[in-house]
This record gives structure tokens, C-alpha cells and sequence, in this order.
């Protein structure tokens, strides 16, 4: 959905209840776990957030309080929407002077807490109004080396008119928003 001003805490609050109900917007709803569905986009970024236990702590506080997507120009509304499998929230996005609100659903939770290679985060879908549709998966990874990492792993195609008209220029969103959510990602475990 796109708006010529931001949208008010009620709108998105009737917005985030009318998309609640509504099912994924593409059929292949759980493949970031697997195998990517053919016909859509694949994107995978990721970055080394540093070292330690410690770390790795931090980066899990992070997701849980969507702080990937406290980037400025993007953020997830309400913000104070718990993180958990069958979530519905909006992603607030401004960008060539228009706002948009676009819906997402968690899909599943990803917690594989052992001593070593252990793993936090989930992966969210789309809703029927998202420009897009597809999914994507937002990871923190503690390996047995002590290294933290931070994932995004996404299959995407355009579902908005307008997003198919401007291919080139949502491609160049979702590169901007992969690489300054992995910098907001290295910022809050520093």
C-alpha cells in the first residue's frame, strides 16, 4: 500500500487487523527452511557482527525487538509487536517521497540453542498487501569458532503493479535495506 504521508498509529493498527486473517500471498510459505521456490529472486547477505557469547546475546535481543529494520527509512509498526510464529506486522517504508505499509506474517521461529553452531531467528511472509511476495529469513548464527554472524536469506518477486513498472528501482531497495540492516545489525552488538 502506498501513501502520500506517513500513516497514523490507528491506520496501521486497522491495516496490521485486516491483513491478520488474510493467507500468504504466494503458495511456497516456508521454503527459506529448504529450497527456494523456482521463479522468484534469491538474495543472501550476511556479516560477521564479531565474537563471543556476549555477542551473540546481543544480536538475539536485537531480532527480538526487530531492530534489523530501525534503519530510518524503514522500520516494522507496531513496533512493539512480539516476536513470535503467526505475528502479523507492517513494514513502514519511505522511500522517493511516497510511505508505504506492507503486511508480513511470521512463519516460523528458528531457536537451536546449543554450545556450538547454535542458531536464533525466524523468517516472515507476505501478506496480500505487500508490493512483494515471497519470504525472507533473519538469522544470528554462534559458531563453534566463537564468530557471530547475522543472515538474511530472501525469495522475492513483485505482487504491486507498480513494484513490477519499477523493478529496477525495488531491486535497488532491497540491496540498500539488506546492507543497512546488516550495518544497524553490527551497530546494536557493538
Amino acid at each position: 500500500m502506498f501513501l502520500l504521508c506517513r500513516p497514523s498509529a490507528e491506520f496501521v493498527r486497522q491495516f496490521v487487523a485486516n491483513q491478520s486473517p488474510l493467507p500468504f500471498s504466494y503458495s511456497d510459505v516456508g521454503s527459506t527452511a529448504t529450497q527456494p521456490p523456482a521463479g522468484y529472486r534469491v538474495d543472501h547477505n550476511r556479516i560477521q557482527l564479531g565474537i563471543g557469547a556476549e555477542t551473540y546475546q546481543r544480536a538475539i535481543a536485537a531480532l527480538r525487538q526487530w531492530r534489523q529494520f530501525d534503519i530510518g527509512w524503514v522500520g516494522i509498526v507496531p513496533a512493539e509487536t512480539m516476536l513470535a510464529e503467526g505475528a502479523v506486522v507492517a513494514v513502514e517504508a519511505k522511500a522517493f517521497g511516497l510511505w508505504s505499509l506492507n503486511s508480513a506474517r511470521v512463519v516460523y521461529m528458528i531457536d537451536d540453542q546449543h554450545e556450538v553452531n547454535a542458531r536464533f531467528g525466524f523468517a516472515y511472509g507476505t501478506l496480500p498487501e505487500h508490493v512483494e511476495e515471497g519470504e525472507e529469513r533473519f538469522t544470528v548464527e554462534y559458531h563453534s569458532d566463537g564468530s557471530v554472524w547475522y543472515d538474511i536469506y530472501a525469495f522475492s518477486r513483485p505482487q504491486h503493479r507498480l513494484a513490477k513498472i519499477g523493478s529496477p528501482l525495488v531491486r535497488m531497495l532491497q540491496q540498500r535495506f539488506a546492507k543497512d540492516s546488516m550495518a544497524a545489525m553490527v551497530a546494536e552488538t557493538r
